[in-house]
């Protein structure tokens, strides 16, 4: 494996049944940055996570993270990675401080470098005054804080990170935002998946889309923009007579209509000088435009190109879900969630045990038994 690589994928395939979720995944993420998985429900992220994370096995294909194979050398990738999902995996009834003591521990820890580790860990992710008190009266935010602080314990040198800010408020995501890029700051790699387009284009230096279980595309946020979404001189016309009589005369030249709106979009550069020849040649008389505005690439055009639909930020958040398009089977979304839910125990007092296997801890790693007894 290429020493600036952290994880390496090559190919990996995975069914449930006979409904493919994975058909040839091939992935590079470089040491020390911030990788985006973004794609709709059902199109292969969680899986993904799963098999590099050695929660789940490949059905074919190989794989590298932090050096090791992710088939030979499980336990080497568990003591390497941590893996925070959805929802917080930290005990309500006991204090933060706690909570990080009794990971150190379970990661062979002395009592007084479990401390030592806490106190260092509450001070960086300003938790330091919440620190005795019981999670449960914790907010969302300081949970979520909690959590990735949990799986950092162990001071891995990859992070899976799957929807870190599902549920938060603004004023949380930014703090995680934050504490994501101090992470990357110190040399750790972030591996994450999520549904806010925003956030991807906040904070990965590189993303790649998964659509119907194959990469659709990689690249830089800036380069996933340039290749599949132009930016777009957006007219809005005075009236419908001259919103139907500009749309018919420029006629494939359109490049995007909202006749609620009275709005036609024409394909630009972007430049002033591009602008002013488009205003010109549309209106030369100067009295059908009411106004203009440039629409600049969003993510949001990137994904709706390449997969047919929108990602509306915060989608999974309000419980609405992102349709899978092209999909052969409707099983297939619910396929993966089968496959990629981890059970967690019932009693709140085993949550942190439960966390501890998924962020693939030394103490939680120590046996060959293979997990896909866990996969609901």
């Amino acid at each position: 494996m290429d020493t600036e690589l952290t994880v390496e994928a090559i190919g990996l395939h995975k069914s449930y049944g006979k409904v493919s979720v994975l058909s040839g995944v091939d992935l590079r993420v470089a040491r020390g940055s911030v990788f985006s998985l973004l794609g709709p429900n059902g199109a292969g992220k969680t899986t993904t996570v799963k098999i590099l994370s050695t929660l789940t096995s490949a059905d074919s294909g190989r794989a590298r993270v932090a050096g090791f194979d992710i088939a030979r050398d499980r336990h080497r990738v568990r003591r390497a990675i941590s893996l925070t999902g959805q929802h917080a995996a930290v005990d309500e009834l006991q204090t933060g401080e706690e909570n990080l003591r009794m990971m150190g521990r379970l990661c062979g820890m002395s009592g007084a470098r479990a401390r030592q580790r806490a106190a260092s860990l509450l001070d960086e992710f300003d938790l330091a005054d919440a620190g005795r008190r019981r999670v449960g009266t914790y907010s969302g935010g300081m949970r979520r804080r909690l959590d990735l602080a949990v799986g950092l314990v162990g001071n891995p040198s990859v992070i899976f990170l799957d929807e870190p800010t599902t549920g938060l408020d603004p004023r949380s995501r930014q703090s995680m935002w934050q504490v994501v890029t101090g992470l990357t700051a110190s040399g750790v790699t972030v591996f994450l998946t999520t549904q806010y387009l925003d956030e991807a284009d906040q904070l990965a230096d590189r993303i790649a889309v998964i659509d119907g279980g194959r990469i659709v595309a990689e690249g830089t946020p800036a380069d996933l923009k340039t290749r599949f979404a132009d930016q777009r001189l957006d007219l809005t016309m005075v009236d419908a007579d001259a919103y139907r009589e500009t749309a018919a005369r420029l006629g494939t030249r359109v490049a995007h209509t909202e006749p609620a709106r009275l709005l036609i979009g024409l394909p630009t550069d972007g430049t002033a000088a591009h602008v002013r020849a488009l205003l010109d040649d549309v209106d030369p008389q100067r009295r059908a435009v009411a106004r203009f505005a440039v629409h600049t690439a969003t993510l949001d055009d990137v994904f709706l190109a390449l997969t047919g639909h929108t990602a509306a930020s915060g989608a999974e958040g309000r419980g609405a879900a992102v349709k899978r398009p092209h999909s052969k089977d409707s099983a297939a979304s619910g396929a993966e969630g089968r496959g990629a839910a981890v059970k967690r125990p019932s009693s709140k007092n085993s949550a942190a045990a439960s966390g501890a296997e998924e962020r693939g801890s030394a103490a939680a790693g120590g046996t060959d038994t293979d997990k896909e007894s866990i996969n609901v």
